[in-house]
């Protein structure tokens, strides 16, 4: 019951941070958004993982570091696939491929055992992760065959990151993601230098390789709190789902983190005034019930 309660509201945490993370991008470049969200993130869990750790293993580091990898991997797939479009069915489709991933690691790798009523909460969280994700429109579009394997190879991914992360041990604590956070923030303060580098070479200035598009202009300090805000959130979030793989199984955590849309979608309506469809109140009313299966099972 705690690990779904965990993973649910990891997910909604999700959601949240990739809303703050929606809005600085509107300014800032997203791999900016990103290098940004991974130092505040590093920070917090730097400073919370001495109070979490027991012992920690070199395999432990380890670990968390190609959690990051594939992090990031995760995330240039997503933001290729979600710019190709149509995000309607690319982003449900990355979502359920997220999760079915972990599931099948889970329950064929892992054993994890389940009863009938978990199982019937995983389909129906998997159906919410579909309905949740869609996001109607006038006309339907086609994906290419290069938006379909951008989109199985992201929810991979990230199903691969949640793999990777649960093969840490309890008593690690926040160091695997600590270390996860730390290789994100040298894979992306890299490609960010080196944006910087190339812009200055041009004759322009270091603040223009920053923004999107680019320009002479720079962010305004709310642009900038927007992203720290989204990487203190994501922290939160990863270490909501780290105690929820401790406290349960694979299979149901993966299924749960997968509603992480839905976060997203209710901070928008509430706060943005965007319309909601029926389709995807019935996927959130659906994610209420399926959560409420998996914590009983």
């Amino acid at each position: 019951m705690l690990a779904a309660a965990l993973a649910l509201i990891g997910a909604l945490v999700y959601g949240a941070a990739d809303f703050l993370g929606g809005l600085a991008a509107k300014r800032l470049r997203a791999i900016v958004v990103t290098a940004v969200a991974a130092g505040a993130g590093l920070v917090i869990l730097a400073a919370a993982a001495p109070f979490t750790v027991v012992s920690v293993s070199a395999s432990d580091i380890a670990w968390g570091a190609t959690s990051g990898v594939v992090g990031f991997i995760a995330l240039m797939l997503l933001y290729g696939c979600l710019a190709i479009g149509p995000m309607s069915i690319l982003s449900p489709l990355t979502a359920v491929v997220s999760a079915i991933a972990p599931m099948l690691w889970g329950l064929l790798v892992d054993g994890d055992q389940l009863s009938p009523i978990a199982f019937v909460g995983l389909g129906l969280a998997l159906v919410a992760v579909v309905l949740v994700g869609f996001v109607p429109g006038e006309r339907v579009v086609r994906p290419s065959a290069r938006g379909l394997a951008m989109a199985v190879g992201a929810g991979l991914a990230i199903g691969g990151f949640l793999i990777v992360i649960d093969q840490t041990g309890p008593e690690s604590g926040l160091v695997p993601l600590v270390a996860n956070r730390a290789t994100s923030v040298v894979v992306t303060g890299a490609i960010v230098a080196g944006l910087v580098v190339s812009a200055m070479r041009r004759g322009r200035t270091a603040a223009s390789a920053l923004v999107s598009p680019p320009g002479p202009g720079g962010a305004s300090r709310r642009v900038w709190m927007l992203a720290l805000g989204c990487g203190l959130l994501d922290a939160a979030a990863n270490a909501l789902l780290l105690f929820a793989l401790r406290e349960g199984q694979l299979s149901v955590v993966s299924a749960l983190t997968a509603l992480y849309p839905a976060g997203t979608i209710l901070l928008a309506a509430f706060l943005l005034r965007e319309r909601v469809a029926a389709v995807q109140w019935v996927g959130l009313a659906l994610a209420v019930a399926a959560g409420g299966m998996l914590a009983l099972a």
